[in-house]
């Protein structure tokens, strides 16, 4: 008599899985923008953020099935990624495609359930563009590859202000860019330290530990001055002309310091951790960000 070995996780679990709800998270960034501008209370600015978060979850599932897809062969050499659902033989890849196609459509889909929905669809398909090119071509190419990932956290925090039409100022754009580009950078010097060049993603051979530091150092220089100069805007060029309480804005300066001090130290450690596994794991890093959130609310609220 044959037996067959049962899955350690069912075909849905296994979905769920490969959808990385975890990465989620980043997806909270849609709400910066329109926090900051004081508007975050409207009604109707609740329902396009919402609108926007979902759709942004669907189509980043979406991509990172296809991704496993695309990956799964190397995914299986890898110390971690050969755990993935798609890797480890948990979701059949028939199942895996579909889903990724529906996700897609249920991306796209979303935002023409908005009044003006031109702004956040452009933003999705830049969005959905930029990341297959990275899947296919860009995630090889040294410098560039930082840029593609980076413009990931770019475009959720700009998709905040087109889904309701917010004016961002240029003080937002440059915090944003450089900040993004400084956890893609404190990742891949993680990668760097903990895995090793060229051993799981090739494009690390392409990098030096002293130039990540490098990239570190420029891109935290920049978003210290340019969240330093929205803090002490008090003009209506800043992210926000509502500014009912400026002293805590104004304190707000502090735990980002901190905090990107804190990431670029365990970028640099023989074992350090990823921003974004900091972010979950790390209390320091966490309770700095609960301490900037709350003065951030005080002052603009």
């Amino acid at each position: 008599m044959t037996t067959t070995s049962t899955p350690s996780r069912g075909t849905l679990h296994a979905l769920v899985s490969a959808m990385r709800p975890r990465q989620w998270v980043k997806n909270g960034l849609i709400a910066v923008a329109p926090a900051a501008a004081g508007t975050l209370t409207h009604a109707d600015v609740i329902r396009h953020t919402g609108a926007a978060f979902l759709a942004f979850c669907a189509l980043s599932s979406g991509l990172y099935i296809f991704n496993d897809l695309r990956d799964v062969e190397a995914d299986r050499q890898h110390p971690t990624k050969r755990h993935r659902a798609i890797a480890a033989g948990q979701l059949p890849t028939g199942i895996a495609r579909i889903a990724a196609v529906v996700l897609f459509l249920v991306g796209f889909a979303i935002p023409f359930a908005l009044w003006q929905p031109e702004g956040l669809f452009l933003v999705l398909g830049l969005y959905f563009a930029i990341s297959l090119a990275y899947t296919f071509w860009l995630k090889n190419v040294a410098i560039i590859e930082l840029g593609a990932v980076a413009s990931g956290f770019f475009l959720r925090a700009y998709a905040g202000a087109a889904a309701s039409h917010i004016f961002v100022s240029t003080w937002f754009l440059v915090v944003i860019s450089f900040g993004a580009l400084f956890l893609v950078a404190g990742k891949r010097s993680s990668e760097l330290k903990k895995i090793g060049a060229g051993i799981t993603r090739r494009v690390l051979a392409e990098y030096t530990p002293d130039f990540l530091h490098s990239v570190l150092t420029l891109s935290a220089s920049v978003v210290v001055t340019g969240y330093c100069l929205w803090a002490f805007d008090t003009s209506s060029t800043g992210l926000s002309s509502i500014r009912h309480y400026t002293v805590p804005i104004r304190l707000s300066v502090a735990p980002v310091v901190f905090a990107v001090l804190f990431i670029m130290r365990s970028a640099q450690a023989g074992d350090g951790a990823a921003p974004d596994e900091l972010l979950y794991h790390d209390r320091t890093v966490q309770a700095l960000a609960v301490i900037w959130a709350l003065l951030l609310v005080i002052g603009v609220y």
